[in-house]
């Protein structure tokens, strides 16, 4: 694949545009600084009536509409509301409002790809999907830098979404350090597996497992919550900067010989086949049927489970002893 970046995109073309960002989370709050900050004049922020974000959006003197003002304001759209919401947003406060030859802009292909929203034909649907949290691509721009994105479009009307999809991707810091060209379908398929089957599910099932298992043997759960989650940040660290060799030449001798020889115990034949089988039910839509269907009670239940796990308590007392954590926290829920 080739790794597109600013000199390869008009920066410009997006700083002619109204864009408005529907939603203010983790993703809506970056996008919307990042554009500004990159000399984009006119954006503002579609909230419903009530919202906790709109305080949050206004102090950092970003102007708020309702949805459907938002939608009817703005030459480009991007919708950045959580998932099982953008349906019914799209429906009731967009379809109808937003501009005829507008862009319809997404930072996830869920949406389209699964045909939960079907786009008017006048307009052209894109996506622009950074490749990290959006704390992350708000806190990697304001260090001159910024995240990877992935760039599709999946409806052309205009003949230029792809040309407006990398000017928003340089916006948001994605030209400084790579844009790449895919589809929705293989955005949207391999970013719900990789969550789920390592950065997400597979992280922290296997953090709680080594937890567990210490803390029943009867070790202290400080050592464990050191063990088994403090120190996964230093290896990623090293992974990010150089791969796992670079990982390897880092560590002892003894720690790389344990990984060869104990990790292939862990992650096994068994663990692939459910991975395959994980991977079925993305393609399929069985994973995002149930998500829709149903989905938003489950979540509740897990939620609680996993807020209950003793490891959170251990954490949470460990980490107010490490100043330094919460000094440099890239998630601050007062403000993003």
């Amino acid at each position: 694949m080739e790794m597109l970046y600013e000199r390869d995109a008009d920066a410009n073309l997006i700083k002619d545009k109204k864009v408005t960002v529907i939603g203010y989370g983790s993703q809506g709050h970056a996008h919307l600084l990042n554009l500004r900050d990159s000399g984009v004049e006119q954006v503002c922020v579609g909230l419903r009536d009530g919202s906790g974000s709109i305080a949050k959006a206004e102090a950092e003197g970003i102007e708020v509409k309702n949805i459907a003002d938002a939608a009817a304001w703005a030459d480009v759209v991007m919708i950045l509301t959580p998932d099982e919401l953008q349906k019914d947003i799209y429906a009731e406060h967009i379809a109808n409002n937003i501009r005829e030859g507008g862009t319809l802009m997404f930072a996830h292909g869920l949406s389209i790809h699964f045909g939960l929203i079907e786009a008017r034909p006048d307009l052209d649907v894109s996506m622009v999907a950074p490749k990290g949290p959006g704390h992350t691509v708000r806190g990697e721009y304001l260090k001159g830098g910024g995240v990877p994105c992935l760039v599709a479009v999946a409806q052309d009307a205009s003949g230029n979404a792809r040309d407006l999809a990398l000017s928003y991707a340089c916006g948001v810091g994605g030209g400084r350090s790579g844009i790449i060209e895919t589809t929705f379908r293989d955005e949207c398929e391999t970013d719900l597996f990789g969550e789920q089957a390592v950065l997400c599910g597979g992280v922290v099932e296997l953090i709680k497992a080594g937890y567990e298992t210490l803390t029943e043997a009867g070790y202290p759960p400080e050592m464990a919550y050191f063990e088994c989650l403090h120190e996964v940040k230093l290896i990623v660290d090293l992974i990010y900067e150089g791969g796992i060799a670079n990982m390897n030449y880092s560590i002892s001798n003894t720690a790389e010989f344990g990984e060869y020889v104990s990790g292939p115990r862990v992650v096994t034949s068994e663990t692939k086949a459910e991975m395959k089988k994980i991977l079925e039910d993305i393609q399929t839509g069985k994973f995002t049927d149930r998500w829709m269907q149903g989905g938003q009670e489950e979540i509740k239940d897990f939620r609680a489970k996993s807020d209950a796990h003793p490891i959170e308590k251990v954490g949470a007392d460990l980490r107010s002893k490490m100043p330094w954590i919460a000094a440099n926290k890239l998630v601050d829920q007062e403000k993003n």
